[in-house]
């Protein structure tokens, strides 16, 4: 079965719910006018890579044309729309070809890049800070690191600022695949207490619940945000999408509601992939109480068959309304870093979407075509972005201006006039590094310019790497002051976290 999970063709003339998330009709058309030509340039990017350049030694290329169409609504929302100045932001690895088709239509990147996807000195296969032609904020080739890297960022950014008034940085935005919640890191990040309070960190969690191999048992989900709710994170979902809501909101939506509630993200997904209206509806209603199938029934009674399967499929992480609306609750929150569960479907928009093994399927010239033809791009170019006069060049130009602007520099460098030549620092015949290292520290204390500039991090072993004399005269980070129930005794470590302390556990 190869049927396509749809957005609305180009130029559709789709019904839209009423409620739209604040955005007038004429953005959310402009907005999923921007969606359809990154979910095509990201596939092509791929499909020209393994299927057009040329590959003499046939080595393989490889791609995601999936895993980057389950992002690339998500992608929308936040380059074209919720996204501002001073913002860093970490994509899932296989999104690689959508972020670079955004920052393209951003005119953040030169469209003979678009070509070079996996060539050598092209785009990289993940994102790269040092490698990639275009901005990127945090490389996420290790799996499991784009995650906790934007976390420790907006730690150094809540210390820079509590220290000096000013940082650079914003909000710290993290992509994250729902497969990279298995890795051991993460949750080490998401449970450490130096992060609480961090009321800047968003991370959405693209939930398309397939891994390599399989789909992901539905009970997963629930598990995952227990855990993140249980280590202080505000936890939202985005959840179904305008149309679905608007379904369980008529007579018998209660039904409908609990039955894609309890159903098996096995049966869902092979719900999904129904194109036949007809079978859809008998199969949604296919429970045992009576009673309920017919609510069921009644719910959707006033969608057309051929309208049915579009609904159905309608998940929040694919609802541009729904998801800007989730994403303004997260920014609201001040006092705890937020996670958004955003449910997607694994290739929505293409042939393969929903399908258990389209991890690393590509599609063939004919689905290509088929696919250029529905979303509305220009036979004779290919890599078309917008007329700069249209509403969406006009967005894409707009936004695109709005990033271009070059970072603050809020500490400019030392002059070397107040760098020491010499610390003055002497050791035994004998040492370790560790107890060089406490030296030399407890000696840059002494420095007040070199010193300001000097942060340490530790887990709970600072008396044993020899960083007690340091953390004596710099104290403990903390972004409140801790009070002294001790006050004025003698200690081995003067432990008492507050803003000006230069360590952090």
């Amino acid at each position: 079965m190869s049927a396509t999970i749809e957005r609305p063709a180009s130029g559709a003339a789709v019904a839209s719910p009423p409620d739209q998330g604040g955005l007038t009709p004429e953005t959310l058309a402009t907005l999923e006018s921007i969606e359809r030509r990154l979910l095509w340039l990201s596939t092509q990017i791929i499909h020209h890579a393994n299927n057009v350049r040329p590959n003499p030694d046939k080595s393989k290329v490889g791609g995601h044309q999936a895993s980057s169409a389950s992002v690339a609504t998500i992608l929308t929302a936040l380059y074209f729309s919720f996204l501002r100045p001073g913002d860093r932001v970490s994509i899932k690895p296989h999104a690689s070809p959508v972020f670079h088709a955004a920052q393209y239509l951003l005119d953040h990147l030169d469209r003979s890049y678009l070509t070079t996807l996996r060539a050598f000195g092209g785009l990289q296969a993940y994102p790269s800070r040092t490698k990639d032609p275009d901005q990127v904020d945090f490389s996420t080739g290790s799996v499991g690191l784009g995650a906790v890297a934007p976390v420790f960022a907006a730690q150094a950014a809540r210390y820079a600022s509590t220290r000096f008034g000013e940082v650079s940085s914003d909000r710290f935005v993290a992509l994250i695949g729902d497969a990279e919640l298995d890795e051991g890191n993460v949750w080490e990040a998401v449970a450490e207490e130096a992060i609480q309070g961090l009321g800047n960190v968003i991370w959405i969690i693209d939930l398309n619940r397939q891994s390599l191999d399989r789909v992901i048992p539905g009970v997963r989900a629930a598990r995952l945000k227990a855990l993140f709710a249980s280590a202080g994170w505000k936890v939202f979902e985005a959840k179904y999408g305008s149309r679905l809501e608007t379904a369980m909101s008529e007579p018998g939506g209660d039904a409908l509601r609990r039955r894609i509630d309890d159903m098996s993200n096995e049966e869902y997904q092979a719900l999904i992939r129904l194109r036949d209206g007809t079978e859809l509806r008998r199969r949604l209603a296919d429970v045992r109480d009576a009673t309920e199938a017919q609510a069921i029934l009644l719910s959707v009674a006033g969608t057309a068959d051929e309208d049915l399967p579009r609904v159905v499929s309608n998940l929040a992480g694919h609802d541009l309304p729904r998801l800007l609306e989730v994403l303004a609750e997260a920014d609201a929150v001040e006092d705890a870093p937020v996670v958004v569960f955003a449910y997607t479907i694994k290739g929505f928009g293409l042939p393969l979407a929903g399908d258990p093994l389209n991890h690393s399927m590509l599609l063939t010239q004919t689905q290509m075509d088929e696919l250029r033809v529905h979303l509305g791009v220009p036979e004779d170019d290919l890599w078309a972005a917008f007329p700069p006069d249209s509403p969406e060049g006009l967005l894409c130009a707009e936004r695109g201006a709005a990033f271009s602007a070059p970072s603050t520099v809020i500490a400019p460098p030392l002059p070397a006039s107040v760098i020491p030549q010499n610390l003055g620092t002497t050791h035994p015949a004998v040492t370790s590094t560790q107890e060089a290292m406490g030296r030399v520290l407890v000696r840059l204390a002494e420095a007040p310019e070199v010193g300001e500039r000097v942060v340490t991090l530790s887990p709970d072993v600072a008396t044993s790497t020899h960083l007690a004399g340091w953390i004596n005269k710099v104290g403990v980070f903390a972004p409140e002051a801790s009070a002294d129930y001790e006050e004025g005794a003698q200690r081995m470590l003067r432990w008492l976290p507050g803003p000006e302390g230069r360590h952090i556990e």
